[in-house]
């Protein structure tokens, strides 16, 4: 068994970001050697010395939607739709019981179901497609508890590439890249890939157990496409370096294995110390919380304690944390 304790560091809450930084690219970038531990230190935009042709990036092209929404008292945090129920977190959760119904001043929701996990059932009077044009008119960007001023603006929490509509939060290792930055890279030989994940409601949960192997991993739904996945697997045929931009490409990519013909549907992989790692060669990602299924899977990737030293760096020089922080490449 391990305890989730092992994963924890200390981190002043004035290097919590609340904001991204403009340009974008020129964020900070802590290089660390998973092998050795070895740091070096970067602005963003050396990535570019970094990566090299033949490698191939993947991204999380998901794109995130106004998932707050009021219904007098009570916040209505929507999850995931389908048809015209979604998952939603109800707060305060008390306040509503099965049968009661919302009126979100032009929508309407019923409670059908209630879990102990606090995720209720609702069901809309409209299509998921409607249900999204809602949020986007009068919703509010579902920005972490730590920020403490969601921005004006969606694509201030968003990536420059987002594409597919779907998650509650931003895939948060893409925001260092611009246009430019994207462009620069293609022009050295260096690939894009795409795929797709939906980041949902546990990517804001602590892991509450004392121990890994009692946390229970949430599902997100995966998409990759038969000719992603092919191109993913001649690289790896050919040697070339995978590298994912993000923990949710890294899910998404080893959750789903990448066949052949493609990928749909819910992943839960927890990635643990220990974790084979069958597609990804390096990854592209932010800091995160301590005691977080994240610093988790980072470590499993490089070595709890290289990370935990890195953190401590990072935490000594100053590296601003979280989702609008700075970066670390994982080599």
């Amino acid at each position: 068994m391990i305890p989730i304790s092992l994963f924890d560091y200390y981190l002043p809450s004035e290097q919590i970001a609340q904001k991204p930084v403009r340009p974008r690219d020129h964020s900070r970038l802590l290089v660390i050697d998973r092998k050795t531990g070895a740091t070096v230190h970067k602005q963003f935009f050396e990535i570019a010395d970094e990566l090299r042709a033949g490698d191939v990036l993947v991204m999380n092209d998901t794109k995130v939607f106004k998932a707050r929404l009021r219904a007098g008292e009570i916040e209505v945090f929507l999850l995931r739709g389908e048809g015209r129920e979604w998952s939603a977190l109800l707060r305060p959760g008390r306040k509503a019981r099965i049968g009661d119904t919302f009126d979100l001043g032009g929508l309407v929701a019923e409670v059908r179901e209630k879990s102990e996990d606090g995720i209720a059932t609702l069901q809309f009077d409209a299509g998921v497609p409607e249900v999204l044009a809602f949020t986007d008119a009068h919703g509010e960007i579902p920005v972490p508890p730590y920020v403490e001023k969601a921005p004006e603006k969606l694509e201030d929490y968003q990536t420059v590439y987002a594409k597919t509509v779907g998650s509650v939060a931003a895939p948060t290792a893409g925001f260092h890249f611009t246009p430019e930055l994207i462009e620069t890279l293609k022009a050295k030989g260096v690939q894009f890939e795409f795929v797709t994940l939906h980041v949902g409601i546990g990517t804001f949960r602590p892991v509450k157990t004392e121990t890994l192997e009692e946390h229970e991993m949430h599902r997100e739904f995966v998409s990759i496409d038969a000719e992603t996945a092919a191109r993913i697997n001649a690289a790896k045929r050919e040697g070339r370096r995978v590298i994912a931009v993000g923990t949710t490409t890294v899910r998404a990519l080893e959750g789903s294995g990448v066949p052949k013909i493609g990928f749909a549907g819910d992943v839960n992989l927890f990635i643990t110390p220990g974790f084979d790692f069958k597609i990804i060669d390096g990854l592209i990602t932010n800091f995160h919380l301590p005691k977080s299924t994240l610093l988790v899977l980072v470590s499993a990737l490089a070595g709890r304690e290289h990370i935990l030293a890195a953190y401590e760096e990072a935490v000594r020089l100053g590296y601003r944390f979280f989702s609008f922080g700075d970066a670390m490449f994982i080599r």
